[in-house]
């Protein structure tokens, strides 16, 4: 397996390589998104609605032999992952050419199919730690109404099962649960985390909903006020502190204390507050071969049909120069998990103290899988505080202010108009959360954007097309957001 340790050895080197620009390295951390597809229809995503010309399986292979050995970390993403037809051949391409240390794969745990591609993927690549984690956005129907899908808490049920059965004849498969703290839940996560405490499961993550370029998720009432998420998020570390933990364990988990923190202070601070390695230790691919820094502001850097295939040429290249420039310069912040953990691996007094705490820390003892579940030693209250509010929050308590006028003035292709309607129209069809289509103006529309009716929902066949025909602009900065439906949420609550 490959070593954690070689992996650290790489962290000064990054830190050079942001800071003038050489050695030259290729990502540690990259995420995979082979395809936007996904049989989920959550209140906090809108991926589900996406087509893509996705990446053929021969194409993958040139992409990934051009990685080499220098990933560490592999996310395969989605949509949903594992309904991917091609999954488990993709791993088993990444496992040829990269030797990962690590593959991570969430799943919604809706189809039948999971276990048996699962085992065929740990078996498959015997040197990398397998991790799959099924999501988990609250207790019994509260799961199926943000989920969108009658009956996902059950299958999930026996999912999460099936996977546990199969970990004890796979050492190198660990089974975990995620959940997504939103504006719909955030007030039943001491439920969720007395669930997962008692479910077996090999460890419990969260990370926060929060706006992304890639889920079409901007402008979306889905993060949870500072407040709320903080009050959420403490009895997460509660529960983390409460237990026992050995080896590798007690760092990882030391590390999502410290991720849960820095989360709390990205919402406060609305700022970077430690330096992003998004575009120099992180990477995202994806379905159809766009590379991205990360899959929040996901700036076409290239494209990898256009590179021959060779990620070396967009990473190496001059379109990511800017991109760099303006992550260095903390024109952004985001709460993304998956690329936080990197930059706290980068920080050093996160380092600090994470290792001057694992001496006296309680997260010390205990078997690394605790296999008898000890129940958490800090005491969790039955229930959170009600809400402050009974509708999600709106568009003036925005965490992301700045990704709004981001996504407004970021490249958008000639199809960008046709392609987001068809996006919508599909959603509006699948009976999902969608009820229409907003043509929002951005920040410095022109006189004829100004002039759409604020707020107004239209269906897809009457919306506005952009660019305007009476904008004077070169570029019109309008944008489509989807209007979304939350009041069965607010009454499943009941």
């Amino acid at each position: 397996m490959k070593s954690t340790y070689r992996m650290l050895t790489r962290v000064p080197l990054f830190k050079l390589y942001r800071l003038i620009g050489w050695p030259r390295m290729l990502p540690l951390n990259v995420t995979l998104s082979p395809s936007p597809k996904c049989n989920s229809r959550c209140l906090t995503c809108n991926i589900w609605m996406k087509r893509e010309n996705e990446l053929t399986l021969d194409e993958w292979d040139k992409v990934l032999a051009s990685l080499g050995d220098a990933p560490y970390w592999f996310t395969i993403s989605g949509g949903e992952p594992l309904m991917y037809p091609n999954i488990v051949e993709l791993a088993q391409l990444a496992y040829k050419h990269c030797r990962p240390g690590v593959i991570n794969i969430p799943t919604n745990a809706i189809l039948s199919s999971i276990p048996e591609r699962v085992e065929r993927i740990a078996r498959s690549c015997p040197e990398s730690q397998l991790i799959v984690n099924l999501s988990l956005d609250g207790v019994g129907p509260k799961h199926d109404v943000i989920r969108g899908i009658q009956g996902n808490f059950e299958k999930f049920e026996t999912r999460l099962r099936q996977l546990m059965e199969l970990r004890e004849r796979l050492p190198n498969l660990a089974v975990g649960i995620h959940t997504v703290i939103s504006s719909f839940n955030w007030k039943d996560i001491s439920e969720i985390v007395r669930y997962a405490d008692q479910s077996g499961a090999d460890q419990f993550i969260t990370e926060i909903a929060e706006p992304r370029v890639e889920l079409d998720t901007v402008g979306l009432p889905i993060t949870p006020n500072p407040a709320d998420y903080s009050d959420a998020v403490d009895r997460v570390i509660a529960y983390v502190k409460g237990r026992s933990f050995k080896g590798i364990a007690r760092i990882t988990e030391a590390l999502r204390i410290e991720y849960y923190n820095l989360v709390k202070r990205i919402l406060e601070e609305k700022d970077q507050v430690i330096p992003c390695y998004a575009g120099w230790a992180s990477a995202h691919i994806y379905a159809d071969g766009s590379v991205w820094p990360c899959c929040v502001r996901a700036d076409a850097l290239g494209n990898l049909r256009a590179h021959g295939y060779d990620f070396k040429r967009i990473w190496f290249g001059s379109e990511i120069t800017e991109v760099r420039r303006s992550i260095a310069a903390r024109e952004c912040h985001c709460t993304l998990a998956n690329a936080s953990y990197t930059n706290l691996l980068h920080h050093i007094p996160t380092l600090a103290r994470v290792s001057a705490g694992l001496g006296a820390s309680r997260l010390s003892g205990g078997e690394e899988k605790d296999k008898a579940r000890q129940p958490p030693a800090v005491a969790l209250p039955r229930s959170a505080p009600e809400p402050r509010s009974e509708e999600p929050r709106g568009q003036g308590e925005r965490a992301f202010e700045w990704l709004d006028g981001f996504h407004h003035k970021m490249r958008k292709d000639d199809r960008y108009a046709e392609k987001a309607l068809a996006r919508y129209a599909l959603g509006i069809k699948g009976k999902g959360a969608v009820e229409g289509v907003v043509a929002e103006p951005g920040p410095d529309c022109c006189e004829a954007a100004s002039r759409l009716p604020h707020g107004r929902v239209y269906s897809p066949a009457d919306a506005p097309r952009l660019p305007l025909p009476e904008c004077s602009r070169e570029r019109c900065d309008c944008v489509y957001r989807p209007a979304m439906r939350y009041a069965d949420v607010h009454r499943a609550d009941g």
